[in-house]
């Protein structure tokens, strides 16, 4: 048995929602949000953070791949893209608006439901990936910041790298801080003396 997703859909053809509604719930999905815009589908995604949007291509004020390109720039959810039209033009635009699956219309359950599962998993992928990135930078920039301390710890006391790290450690053990935050502390208050 597949994973279950909570889903906003946006059409602007109410009789496609509802069979789209229809079909997703009997499969155990949950719509959590049905808007007949694109503006309508960017609020709603906003508003209920669904593991999913399905948006139709074309639509009124803002169309689907617009849409798409917003919700993908905030990284708010995975979107899977119906249209009535495959033409090259299309599937181009589609890619740009970074969606993770593109259907086509009229939806049938054998390519709507795979469409999905791929999607989600790409976008969990997509995600981890960023988040592993970001926590890099984070440590790298933390171990920057802390051999910079210990240089000036070792400077300005005459110390050995080890006490000079050793200093910063009991520090942070003391005030229950991080050891990166304990050397921009450091840095800040040797630097402020040098220039005095």
């Amino acid at each position: 048995m597949s994973e279950k997703y909570r889903i906003v859909i946006a059409d602007d053809e109410a009789l496609i929602c509802m069979d789209l509604r229809e079909m997703l719930e009997e499969a155990g999905h949950e719509v959590v949000g049905i808007g007949s815009d694109g503006v309508e589908a960017l609020n709603l995604v906003k508003e209920k953070k669904p593991d999913l949007a399905i948006l139709d291509v074309k639509m009124p004020r803002l169309d689907g791949i617009q849409a798409a390109r917003m919700i993908a720039h905030d990284n708010l959810a995975p979107v899977v893209l119906l249209t009535a039209f495959g033409d090259e033009d299309m599937i181009e635009k589609a890619k740009k608006s970074m969606v993770f699956g593109y259907v086509m219309k009229p939806v049938e359950e054998k390519t709507l439901f795979p469409a999905i599962q791929i999607a989600v998993s790409q976008y969990r992928q997509k995600k981890d990936m960023v988040d592993r990135v970001k926590n890099m930078e984070r440590e790298l920039a933390a171990r920057k910041i802390v051999d910079r301390a210990k240089g000036l710890l070792m400077d300005y006391y005459h110390i050995t790298e080890e006490d000079a790290y050793r200093r910063m450690q009991q520090t942070s053990m003391k005030r229950g801080i991080t050891i990166a935050d304990v050397a921009q502390k450091v840095v800040k208050e040797i630097m402020a003396r040098k220039n005095r």
